[in-house]
């Protein structure tokens, strides 16, 4: 699915810049096999992407699998049109169920079909998460703007868009006119909301508010503000999209108030004073007082600020943050004998995520950081030569998930950045 001449060029790139033949040849092993292992073409012209390990399609994973295809579809029509593919696939996903984060290939009833929520046949999972819908219009701006072809932007486009922006404006308000409600009842307490599956209570921001965290576990806030930041940014691609392309006046102001009032809103709510490191971001609060300081390993974090385009790695700000999430004030951050680095309440005490090491060296300004982290990449897998979702900081050989599509695709796009392949 990718030229192997483009592949090539990128694993030279990458074998020059890290200097480790080990390094460019997990590079390339991943870039190679992970999009055909995921990508199932379908008969509509459409892409269906597995999230790895499970047999059914996330918004969020299928859009964060194709980062590192991205900085390298500028010159490949092929690959062009497999991501394409993955974004309408997305779009016709996204209007049959905003409120969902995971998908059937077809409406076969597969999935979490004794959840208590409004499920349909095509729905894998209906735990709503506001990052699930950044992704699809983070990568159809991408894509627009890396290979400027006229079919990225549809019809498709635009209904997804609207549904988008009408669930954000009414999730602003989640006590007085959500109509979503989501309980498990008999699993983990992260996998339900409380209140009969309202949530706990929050009072409007300015915010739009998340049920779920892109851990698939319950928000404790309500606001989860890595989140909003990242809707922030790509309500200011829809802006653009609207005007230049779909010629929609309408839809674009409506991005653009909304996306006001969500900057407003983290700026008055989703920022604290620390009183180690000053000013920082929370990674959530509930409008009421309450704001919780931590960072989850999956994307969007608070880590991965710079990755999702809401402030600059060299952001005071963010630095303050990133200093703070690095460290044991971070209740998640665990430091091993092998490793460091930010693990999630998804999986056990003193498991760091791949992803995470992998987002710190991409939101990194050095150089040396980069290079050391793909190192402890490389040497983390426990022996299987693949990124997983957690490993144990004192033993890597003690791992979750033994092939985690997401981890790969992560990693590459470090080792893309690192050899000054960038989008």
């Amino acid at each position: 699915m990718i030229d192997p001449e483009v592949l090539a060029r990128a694993v030279a790139a990458v074998e020059r810049a890290t200097g480790d033949e080990v390094i460019a040849e997990m590079f390339r092993r991943s870039m190679a096999g992970n999009l055909p292992a995921v990508a199932e073409p379908l008969p509509d012209g459409t892409t269906f992407v597995l999230t790895g390990d499970i047999p059914a399609m996330w918004l969020r994973d299928s859009a964060a699998q194709m980062r590192p295809y991205l900085l390298l579809c500028k010159d490949d029509p092929g690959l062009q049109d497999s991501l394409i593919g993955v974004l309408h696939r997305q779009l016709e996903y996204v209007v049959l169920d905003p409120y969902a984060n995971a998908f059937n290939k077809e409406a076969n009833g597969a999935g979490h079909t004794t959840d208590e929520t409004d499920m349909s046949a095509w729905v894998w999972e209906r735990k709503y998460e506001i990052d699930s819908l950044c992704f699809p219009l983070e990568l159809a701006y991408r894509l627009w703007r890396i290979t400027g072809r006229a079919d990225v932007i549809d019809n498709r486009f635009r209904a997804a868009a609207e549904a988008i922006v009408e669930l954000w404006t009414v999730e602003q308000d989640h006590e007085a006119r959500s109509p979503y409600r989501f309980q498990r009842l008999h699993d983990r307490p992260s996998d339900t909301l409380v209140r009969e599956g309202r949530g706990r209570l929050t009072q409007p921001t300015g915010m739009s508010w998340s049920a779920f965290r892109p851990s698939d576990d319950a928000t404790e806030l309500g606001f989860n503000v890595p989140g909003n930041m990242f809707a922030s940014v790509v309500l200011g691609y829809l802006q653009e999209i609207a005007t230049e392309v779909l010629r929609d006046e309408p839809l674009a102001d409506r991005a653009k108030t909304l996306k006001a009032d969500i900057d407003e809103g983290i700026a008055q709510y989703g920022t604290i004073d620390h009183p180690v490191h000053g000013r920082v971001y929370a990674y959530e609060v509930d409008g009421l007082g309450e704001s919780l300081v931590m960072d989850d390993a999956n994307m969007p974090s608070l880590l991965s600020i710079p990755l999702t385009g809401y402030a600059a790695p060299d952001d005071p700000t963010y630095l303050a943050t990133r200093q703070l999430l690095l460290s044991p004030e971070n209740p998640y951050y665990y430091s091993g004998t092998v490793a460091a680095g930010i693990g999630s309440p998804h999986t056990p005490p003193r498991y760091i995520w791949h992803i995470a090491l992998a987002v710190q060296g991409i939101s990194s300004t050095s150089a040396e950081e980069r290079q050391r982290l793909l190192e402890l990449l490389r040497d983390t897998t426990g022996g299987t030569g693949q990124m997983h979702e957690g490993f144990n900081v004192d033993d890597p050989s003690q791992y979750t998930r033994e092939w985690f599509s997401w981890a790969n695709a992560m990693f590459c796009e470090l080792a893309l950045v690192h050899a000054g392949i960038k989008s």
